[in-house]
């Protein structure tokens, strides 16, 4: 009868070995089941010892196990206590909690006082919950997220200083409430809690306990200039921590396209801390505006920012294509904000096919005023030297060099040669279109020919010569006159 009692108690205990070792996970120590033992141990400090002597947690060793585990016949089990600090940000250590309720007279303080939930039976072991600590440490009727932001640093270490917190334990942080509250995004929000803190601190405890760096470079690309951000610590794993970058309200008005230039300021100063000189270039391919200068350039240290996705403004209806060109023609700068050249001569080319595509009806009958008022830029489609003067050759129109009367291309003034010097100095880039330097030096030459000054009243050759000397030496040679 004692041989089967004895062969019954080995094959449950050989049933209890084979579950602690299913239970091992892959490459690791194997866990232990204390509900499994309930029956074996009737106190704690058979395996933990005297906790209260030590700050850390205490584990059983390899030889203990092995006192029943030891293959005779129980199987031997792959346990390993846990080495290295433990997965948790909490300041608590066993050693100096005892003492202090030694001291405040508390002495019938057991394991499972902490470690089993209420109305839990014997070996039901879980590590303790926020609830459980405060029902010692009276917090009036204030749950556990709902403290005081100044009593996170009483229970918690900063989570840089929480190196063995696995990802998971990070991802399942809970949120405060006051996460919650409308505009805690904004600066009058959360960046004003972050610095609630001493000068010693640099940053609010309540966000060092649940943030890194990392996770405030998410959003925030001013994040060298912000010291609360620096003082900040890091974590391996801070990337666990779920984020994400909510716009603020006025961002969601239809005409905030129209109006954020406004709104930015001559330094965008409020835009700072979401966007970069990236972000605006989305939309503002051609000219960046002197307020988006004055943003940061994305790069190491600061955080991606907003991702700004172009949309068309209101006014790009249906009917938009047909009606853009008298917007474009009063105000060309507005459409420069978007639209290069490129985009525009996709549809504008200047050819004989399209020639009426670009310009409006009968625009080549005045096109020599807009010219010469240089009103509009004709180089950004059309190469002067040789698209005009292949069009002023076929209809006779050329430069003919006469001293008086009509003078072929400039037949729209008569005697245009007398005050031609003035039409130069306001645009020399309209004359270089079909002159050279020689037909100016048949009469402006110091050297030779008729001798006329090119010089208007009031000229400073001096201030000329200190500028550019290679344009007098263009008539003078090296013998340059000073006055």
């Amino acid at each position: 009868m004692i041989g089967r009692i004895l062969g019954l108690i080995g094959g449950c205990l050989m049933f209890l070995a084979l579950t602690v070792e299913a239970q091992r996970p892959a490459g690791g120590p194997a866990s232990f089941d204390h509900a499994r033992h309930a029956k074996l141990f009737v106190a704690c400090s058979t395996c933990h010892g005297d906790v209260s002597q030590t700050a850390g947690a205490r584990f059983p060793t390899v030889t203990q196990c092995a006192t029943c585990h030891d293959g005779k016949p129980l199987r031997i089990v792959a346990w390993q206590p846990r080495v290295g600090p433990r997965p948790s940000n909490l300041t608590f250590d066993h050693r100096s909690h005892q003492a202090l309720r030694v001291t405040r007279g508390d002495t019938g303080v057991t394991c499972t006082d902490c470690h089993t939930p209420s109305g839990g039976g014997w070996m039901q072991v879980r590590a303790p919950e926020a609830a459980q600590c405060l029902s010692c440490h009276r917090a009036g009727s204030r749950s556990h997220l709902a403290l005081s932001d100044t009593a996170c640093a009483t229970c918690h270490v900063p989570l840089s200083r929480a190196v063995a917190f696995t990802r998971e334990r990070i991802a399942a942080i809970p949120r405060p409430p006051s996460h919650a509250v409308a505009g805690f995004q904004g600066a009058g929000g959360h960046g004003i809690m972050a610095k609630h803190t001493t000068a010693r601190e640099g940053v609010a405890s309540s966000c060092a306990t649940c943030h890194v760096q990392p996770y405030c470079t998410w959003c925030h690309v001013d994040a060298p200039e912000v010291k609360q951000i620096q003082a900040l610590g890091f974590h391996p794993l801070a990337g666990a921590v779920p984020r994400h970058l909510d716009p603020p309200a006025n961002h969601a008005r239809a005409d905030f396209e129209l109006r954020h230039g406004a709104l930015a300021g001559p330094v965008a100063q409020s835009c700072r801390t979401c966007h970069t000189q990236e972000s605006c270039t989305t939309c503002h391919l051609s000219q960046l505006p002197a307020a988006a200068k004055g943003l940061y350039h994305a790069g190491p240290g600061r955080g991606r920012g907003a991702v700004t996705t172009a949309r068309r403004p209101t006014t790009h209806t249906p009917t938009w294509k047909t009606a853009h060109g008298v917007v474009a023609s009063a105000s060309i700068r507005s459409c420069s904000g978007c639209h290069t050249r490129e985009s525009c001569l996709t549809c504008h080319v200047p050819s004989p096919a399209q020639r009426g595509g670009y310009h409006p009806v009968s625009y080549l009958t005045r096109h020599p005023a807009d010219a010469y008022s240089r009103s509009s830029s004709c180089a950004e489609c059309h190469n002067q030297a040789q698209f005009c003067q292949s069009c002023h050759q076929a209809a006779g129109v050329v430069a003919q060099r006469t001293l008086l009367g009509a003078g072929g291309y400039h037949d729209g003034k008569r005697q245009f040669f007398v005050g031609h010097g003035q039409a130069a100095r306001q645009s020399l880039e309209t004359c270089a279109s079909c002159h050279v330097e020689r037909d100016c030096l048949t009469c402006h030459s110091a050297q030779k020919g008729r001798g006329f000054s090119p010089h208007g009243p009031g000229f400073d050759s001096e201030r000329m010569l200190r500028k550019n000397p290679q344009l007098c030496m263009a008539c003078h040679g090296t013998a340059i006159p000073r006055r």
